[in-house]
């Protein structure tokens, strides 16, 4: 198990929430070491540990397992979406003509 891309994906929910460390440990009742140790991929959280993170960070556990589990499509797509749905509205509508464009262009049927 990659713990590194776990601790990873936490990392980047938590600095997308614009939470440090101390912040989500406070949030989770979990020291800030532990935090740290587990963004480090230094510890593998507890299943309920896993959880309440991916809540507290409105994450799935799918995304922050992405790389554990043999991803799905869908765990890619929804994250591609998530994503998309952080931009300005001009950039998501460039991005679709984009996808449209090389969806388009890749029909095979």
């Amino acid at each position: 198990m990659d713990l590194r891309s776990i601790g990873r994906r936490i990392k980047a929910a938590r600095k997308a929430k614009k939470l440090t460390q101390q912040e989500l440990a406070e949030l989770a009742n979990l020291s800030t070491t532990y935090i740290s140790s587990i963004e480090r991929g230094a510890k593998i959280p507890k299943l309920e540990t896993l959880i309440m993170l991916a809540n507290i960070l409105n994450v799935t556990t799918d995304y922050l397992l992405a790389d554990v589990v043999n991803a799905s499509l869908e765990v890619a797509a929804s994250e591609l979406s998530e994503q998309l749905r952080n931009l300005p509205p001009k950039k998501q509508k460039e991005i679709l003509q984009i996808l449209r464009l090389l969806i388009a262009k890749n029909k095979f049927y």
